[in-house]
């Protein structure tokens, strides 16, 4: 491993283990391919697994794509038992017994498709008043939180077994499967908590070609080259191919023309050549005013 930091730019699907914060995972991804710039695109507790996508470099400056992109989980819920936390981390608060009617749970289930407004958990990364709410949790303060909008887009039961209860959900971003699973557990009249969660997805990304955070130390160069590049996160906006004069124009945050795109479109912007630009933004007058711009011809990867 380099001793020093180096520019790398790119997109890093990683794998988290059990057992890290986000934060710790991304330090480890930084520190393996000795990058100067990181961050991720979505927190995963400690206990939870699954796909955690990196930014590096020129990246981080599109991470909000993927923020704002839908997830998808696979989730273990044991019935008839509550936590202080909602989650395996928490002290048992109450035990009951649990429901095993698989067609009642499937109904419960269907009840919660949709769009809704949703709680956010105490022991939670949410801020309220400048503390994250797992801070006023852990000095044994319950504060007001307001509900938000969130959807449920699926939720299906993939087993039920001596009162766990496995479920796979896709749904927008700000949904916290911990609340869904204490939510489910009260609509069941049993009660529930989280005993696995497992990120499958991230908008277009599944975890099935995601990297294992243990190959970061054992093959670095072989990571460095799995690297995405930058533009993989606005893949689902438009494209607009720039002319050689436009391409110029826009790298240097002047406004271009982008003919029949709709008012407030968001457009990812790529010269003649292919290279990415960057994002703007299409305003009245058929003009794109740049929003994000890549600052120089930054290739993927880490050198």
């Amino acid at each position: 491993m380099a001793s020093g930091r180096t520019p790398c730019h790119g997109v890093l699907l990683l794998e988290k283990p059990a057992g890290y914060s986000s934060t710790q995972a991304v330090a480890r991804a930084k520190r393996f391919l000795s990058a100067e710039k990181a961050g991720h695109t979505g927190t995963l507790d400690p206990f939870a697994t699954g796909l955690l996508p990196v930014v590096f470099g020129e990246a981080t400056k599109f991470s909000r794509f993927l923020i704002d992109a839908r997830k998808a989980y696979d989730a273990v819920l044991a019935l008839g038992v509550e936590t202080t936390t909602g989650d395996p981390e928490g002290a048992v608060t109450a035990r009951r017994e649990a429901t095993s009617d698989p067609a009642r749970i499937d109904a419960v289930l269907a009840g919660f498709v949709g769009h809704q407004q949703q709680t956010p958990p105490m022991h939670s990364a949410l801020h309220v008043n400048g503390k994250r709410l797992y801070e006023y949790a852990r000095a044994g303060e319950e504060v007001e939180r307001a509900a938000r909008p969130i959807e449920i887009e699926s939720l299906e039961r993939l087993f039920l077994r001596e009162g766990e209860l496995g479920i796979r959900v896709a749904c927008s971003k700000g949904t916290y499967i911990r609340s869904l699973a204490m939510d489910i557990g009260r609509a069941l009249g049993c009660g529930a908590s989280l005993v696995a969660l497992r990120r499958t997805g991230v908008g277009p990304f599944r975890v099935d070609d995601a990297t294992p955070l243990a190959r970061l130390e054992e093959d670095p160069a072989g990571v460095r080259a799995a690297l995405l590049p930058p533009e993989a996160l606005v893949a689902g906006l438009p494209r607009l191919e720039a002319s050689a004069e436009d391409a110029r124009r826009f790298s240097h945050g002047q406004a271009i023309g982008c003919e029949g795109a709709p008012a407030e479109a968001e457009m990812a912007v790529f010269a003649p050549d292919g290279r990415f630009l960057g994002v703007g933004l299409a305003g009245a007058g058929g003009m794109l005013a740049p929003m994000r711009l890549v600052a120089s011809r930054n290739e993927p990867g880490c050198p």
